[in-house]
């Protein structure tokens, strides 16, 4: 049974961190850094294939690459140059063709869009003219300029279309276009580590009203009173899903909830996407190349039916969005909740795999400058983790700066996922960030973890 969850909407109780230095001058720096890191990231994933590859639709579930780089220079200039900078729109008359609000992915390759040499000249020109703003614009007194809120926005947004296009990646069939050194090896005490955590139970600060950068969604800070549960020290791995498989776990319906169960036999689905059977084992593809999958790392492109079934299989569940984020944030010995597990300095590469720097997840166990201080490995980046919650707002949420951000999105037809994946940027992840997506969705770079209620005994 899912541990209840009581809500306080005196916020101003909450004990959360804030950033050390929050100058304007340190601001418009991070701005500058993480708009110059966004884009160097896009060009990467633009320029590794061909044009006529940019333009091809790998997928009904995605955009052509072309898309989502024009569509990133577009709200570029709609929330840089126009909004903040109050200056003449640089393209309008594209403005419709990369609303994706207006145009479901399916239906992006049969619009007028701009070609790869248009699109990238058309990106770079507004990335010009945004770092002029930013030079010129006071960074405190708006809502949109304070703490340059709309060039960390711009950033995320630019990281958040990165990751898009390196799920298009690995669904585009035919030689690997990218690559990056694997992850190091799992620390030695990793095969020592407890099998779970106990999180002890009380009140804790979830979401934040510090964060200069944070969404609304992960908006405003709140206290939660969660009771004491137990947690998976690290994701699950590919070897206990393996194990779930074998068992038959895709045979038997009483794992799975009804709507999963009908869609697995819909689709004929018996394992996570991207594996096959071969011989005796099993393989995956991964960015182009076929290897067998590694039975010590987390757990991948599985749905929310899959981690849902696989959880009540080991007579276990999801964690709900709250347990996840107490497990992440929450320091028992102050009381305060941190902005990461390790504290509130940015992530470094010791703490989190992050950023496109391994292109899969790293081994279980990994990271121990990473582990909350209740204990619990790798909460932020390899994978992203499917919670049991549905993606709601917070008591007091407010829209900002666009409803069709997150409020649009609110209600049971969405779960909530957090952390990361290696996919993610370090811009667009922290310890209050959330995630949401359909119970269906394999393609996406998710796993999960799981938890119970503590003995009635205990």
């Amino acid at each position: 049974m899912t541990a209840t969850e009581r809500t306080s909407p005196a916020a101003r109780d909450t004990v959360e961190s804030v950033l050390p230095d929050t100058t304007p001058d340190t601001f418009r720096r991070r701005a500058a850094d993480a708009l110059t890191a966004a884009r160097d990231r896009t060009a990467l994933l633009t320029s590794c294939v061909d044009d006529p590859e940019l333009t091809e639709q790998h997928s009904p579930l995605m955009s052509p690459l072309v898309w989502d780089l024009a569509h990133i220079g577009n709200f570029e200039d709609q929330w840089l140059l126009r909004a903040v900078g109050g200056r003449e729109a640089l393209r309008p008359d594209v403005d419709a063709v990369y609303d994706a609000f207006e145009h479901p992915r399916a239906e992006r390759p049969s619009l007028p869009l701009l070609p790869p040499g248009e699109a990238r000249h058309y990106v770079a020109d507004v990335r010009t003219r945004a770092l002029d703003v930013l030079a010129d614009t006071r960074l405190e007194g708006g809502e949109l300029t304070d703490a340059a809120f709309a060039f960390g926005m711009i950033a995320q947004h630019e990281q958040q279309h990165d990751e898009t296009m390196l799920i298009t990646h690995q669904l585009r069939r035919g030689p690997a276009a990218l690559t990056a050194p694997a992850p190091p090896p799992a620390p030695a005490d990793a095969a020592s580590l407890p099998a779970e955590v106990l999180v002890p139970g009380g009140p804790f600060t979830m979401g934040t009203s510090a964060e200069p950068w944070a969404l609304d969604n992960e908006r405003p800070a709140h206290r939660r009173d969660v009771p004491a549960f137990l947690i998976d020290t690290v994701p699950v791995g590919n070897g206990a899903y393996l194990s779930f498989i074998e068992d038959g776990g895709y045979e038997e319906p009483r794992w799975w909830a009804p709507e999963g169960w009908a869609y697995i036999r819909e689709h004929g689905l018996r394992a996570p996407l991207f594996w096959r059977r071969e011989g005796s084992g099993w393989v995956r593809r991964r960015f182009g190349v076929t290897e067998p999958v590694p039975l010590g790392e987390p757990v991948l492109h599985v749905s929310w039916y899959e981690a849902d079934a696989y959880a009540r299989w080991a007579g276990r569940r999801l964690p709900t969005e709250a347990e996840w984020e107490k497990a992440a944030r929450h320091d028992p010995a102050t009381g305060r909740s941190r902005r990461y597990p390790w504290g509130d300095a940015d992530p470094g590469p010791d703490h989190a795999n992050l950023g496109q720097r391994h292109l899969r997840p790293a081994p279980l166990g990994s990271w121990p400058r990473g582990t909350s201080p209740l204990g619990v490995r790798q909460l932020i980046g390899d994978v992203w983790e499917w919670t049991a919650s549905d993606f709601l707002p917070y008591p007091g949420f407010r829209a900002f700066p666009y409803r069709e951000y997150s409020e649009v999105f609110f209600g049971p037809e969405h779960k909530v996922l957090r952390g990361g994946s290696f996919a993610v940027d370090p811009v667009a992840c922290r310890g209050t960030f959330r995630n949401w997506d359909l119970p269906v969705r394999r393609q996406i770079f998710a796993g999960f973890r799981t938890a119970r209620d503590l003995p009635e005994s205990a």
